[in-house]
C-alpha cells in the first residue's frame, strides 16, 4: 500500500494534483483543506494517501497530514458512503468543523454538503458519534493560503480559466452545474485565483 508520497509538486488541479517522486509521477485527488495546505508549483510537498483498489481502477486519495486521512478512512466505513462522498465532505469542511458537527449533531451543515441527503447524515452522525467519541485533533486542518497560481499573460484568459477551473471542482466534488455556476457567479471578483473561486463558494454553500 502507498501510505505516503514526497516529492516535487508539478500540478494542481482541484480535485486533483501531480506530485513527482523518484521520476514517477502520480495522480493524486484530494479534499480541497488539504489542497489549500499545499505549496506552491516546483517546491518539496508530503502528502500521506489512502490507496483503493477496484476492479476498473487503482485510484489515490491524499491528504495533507494523517488526522484528514484519519477521519477519512473512519467516514467511508459508514454504510453508504464511499471515498467520492468522503472527498466531498473534507473539501467542505475541516476535521475540526466535520467532529464539532458530530458532537453537536448539527444535521443542517450536514445535510448541505455535496451528495449527502437527510438519511445519510442521519447515518453520518450516528456511526460516527461513537467513533469519535475519543478524537483529539492534534494538528490544525483548516488553514487556508493561496497557492495555486496560475501563469497567464492576458486577464481575460486568467478569468475564464480561473472560473471555468473552479466550476469543474465543484462539479467533481459532486455539486450540480447549476449549483456550482451560482456560486461562481456570487463569489467572483475580478482578481480571484480558481483557489479562491473553489473556497468561497463552498464556504457559500454551507
Amino acid at each position: 500500500m502507498i501510505g505516503r508520497l514526497r516529492g516535487t509538486l508539478l500540478e494542481k488541479l482541484a480535485p486533483e494534483v501531480l506530485i513527482e517522486c523518484g521520476g514517477i509521477g502520480y495522480e493524486v485527488t484530494m479534499p480541497m483543506t488539504s489542497i489549500y495546505a499545499l505549496p506552491e508549483l516546483n517546491e518539496q510537498a508530503i502528502i500521506y494517501t489512502h490507496f483503493v483498489v477496484r476492479e476498473d481502477a487503482q485510484l489515490l486519495y491524499g491528504f495533507a497530514n494523517k488526522i484528514e486521512r484519519r477521519l477519512f478512512r473512519l467516514v467511508i466505513k459508514v454504510n453508504g458512503v464511499g471515498p467520492k462522498l468522503g472527498l466531498a465532505i473534507l473539501s467542505s469542511m475541516s476535521a475540526d468543523q466535520f467532529v464539532s458537527c458530530v458532537s453537536h449533531e448539527d444535521l443542517t451543515s450536514i445535510v448541505k454538503i455535496p451528495g449527502v441527503g437527510k438519511k445519510t447524515a442521519e447515518r453520518l452522525l450516528i456511526e460516527m458519534r461513537d467513533r469519535l467519541k475519543d478524537w483529539q485533533v492534534t494538528t490544525t486542518t483548516s488553514a487556508i493560503t493561496d497557492t495555486l497560481p496560475i501563469e497567464l499573460h492576458h486577464e481575460n484568459t486568467f478569468v475564464t480559466n480561473a472560473k471555468g477551473d473552479a466550476t469543474n471542482a465543484l462539479v467533481s466534488l459532486g455539486y450540480t452545474q447549476q449549483q456550482a455556476d451560482k456560486a461562481i457567479r456570487v463569489v467572483f471578483k475580478a482578481e480571484s485565483t480558481s483557489e479562491d473561486l473553489i473556497r468561497d463558494a463552498l464556504k457559500a454553500m454551507l
